[in-house]
Order: C-alpha cells, then structure tokens, then sequence
C-alpha cells in the first residue's frame, strides 16, 4: 500500500522581485521538490523548509524556463548534491538558450542574491516521474506551447509548477506578446479546468485579500477572465499607457502593477524583452 503525499508550498511573497512557488511533496521517506526559486535569500529558506520535514530529496523539477524557477538551483544543489535536477526537453532547450541573457539582465538586480552559478537540469525520459509508487505528470508537452507545462499529480488531484496560472496578481505578460501565444495560454487553462483539480497551486501568487493562498480552481477562472479581458484591450488600445490604462479601470487593486507596465511597452512593441 503507497503511502499519501502532502504538498507544502514557498512562496516568497512581496518581500521579493517575484512571488514564485516552489511546491515540496513529501511521501512517508522521500519527497520532491517543483521549482528552485529566484532569490539565493529565498532558496536558502526554501533548504531550511526541506531539512525541516524530514525526507530525503531525491529529485529537483525545474517546472519553467524563466530564471525566477531555475536561479537557486545552485544552492539547492549545495544543500541536497544527491538529489536529481531535471526538467523537460523543451524546458532544458529553453534555459540553455536564454540563461547568459537572462543573467546579464537579473544580476545587476538581485545583486548578493544572484546564484553562483547557473545549473541546467538533465532532461526528463519522458513526460513523467515518480514518487513512493505516485506518478507526477508533465502535462502540456504535446501541445502548442511545450516549453509552458505543468505538473499533474493524480492522486492528489493537484495542478502544480509552470507559468499558465497565477493568481491575486497582474498576470505577466511579457513572453507573450504574440495574440498566438496567448489564444495558446487560453487552451492550456481549459485543459486545466478539464482535469477537475481539486489543488491548484499558482507558480506566481500574492495572499487573496482574506490572507488565505488561491489554491483553488478560481485561481483558473482568474486568469481565463484577465486574459480575455487582456486582449480585448490590446485590440483597442493604440499605446501601451492605454492598456495599462484600459487594465487598471479592470483590476484597480491587483498587485504587481509593474508586471503590467512592462508586458503593456512589449505587447504594443515599444519596448524588447530579453
């Protein structure tokens, strides 16, 4: 008989540069951990929350290639040089390709917190893995954006890693500029909402106005309505100061203003994106 798993999540919060999940599934002896981090500060609390529970690491998933998920892979690395760094093809293809520009554009920002160096995780055999007898799916990889996937963990009923869902925030908009990928981004979110999860865990989240986290399928609903709201603006909006503008009159009180300020100038082609 496999034993049930649990879900423990990090979330920096608005304390730093972006408010990434890192989600630890723990089974009876082992667990696995989905997404490293940004920040050195926040990866070194994230170790800490691992050591804590008490299971062996033996495996690190890099669920998406933007830094904010891979940068604290080197002092996870540090902490747990046992533990397998994997990702998927198009995940590690990604990386590879954007990592030394990424870099060049964060360093200067995060400072004493930039990674030591940059860790490029293994490629996954095939499209799942497993935990204690559990199997955690990588859901997406057959569709039209594969380097945007998620984490489908069936026993829980959970949705968990990737870029598609964020929640209690503006949604960032800036490798996405293309009406194409965001029709894409609006399929994904369907196929989520076709799995009936009963845990959605954001990859990017601030506390819902009750202090509760969004872990919930609304977390879905959120970003179907911001997104199509989003490109009903885009379509009539000349400027990106109208769109913000146009957004604003949407969700006054949403957090990350700045996420909406700079996926508006590349969206509307005034500003290029690294």
């Amino acid at each position: 008989m496999t034993h049930s798993l649990s879900i423990d999540v990090f979330n920096p919060g608005p304390a730093s540069i972006f408010p990434v999940s890192s989600v630890l599934i723990s089974g009876e002896r082992e667990a696995v951990l989905i997404d490293a981090q940004f920040q050195r500060n926040d990866a070194e609390a994230l170790v800490e929350k691992i050591k804590a529970g008490g299971r062996k690491l033996t495996t690190i998933y890099i669920s998406h290639s933007d830094p904010d998920y891979y940068f604290g892979l080197d002092t996870l690395h540090t902490a747990f040089p046992e533990a397998k760094i994997i990702a998927s093809a198009p995940t590690v293809a990604a990386i590879e390709a954007t990592k030394e520009i990424k870099l060049a554009y964060w360093g200067p920002q995060l400072k004493d917190n930039v990674p030591k160096a940059i860790l490029v995780p293994e490629v996954l055999d095939g499209d799942r893995f497993e935990l204690e007898g559990h199997t955690l799916q990588i859901i997406g990889l057959d569709g039209a954006t594969p380097a945007r996937s998620l984490v489908w963990i069936d026993s829980l009923k959970a949705v968990v890693g990737g870029i598609p869902v964020q929640a209690n925030q503006h949604v960032w908009m800036a490798d996405t500029a293309t009406l194409s990928s965001r029709q894409n981004w609006l399929k994904t979110l369907e196929h989520i909402q076709s799995l009936n999860p009963e845990l959605v865990i954001p990859g990017h989240y601030q506390l819902s106005n009750d202090g509760e986290p969004p872990y919930t399928i609304q977390s879905v609903a959120f970003m179907q309505a911001y997104l199509e709201l989003y490109e009903k603006e885009v379509n009539t909006s000349e400027t990106a100061d109208a769109l913000i503008a146009a957004m604003l009159k949407h969700y006054p009180d949403l957090a990350d203003r700045s996420y909406l300020e700079l996926g508006a100038k590349v969206v509307k082609g005034e500003l290029q994106w690294p």
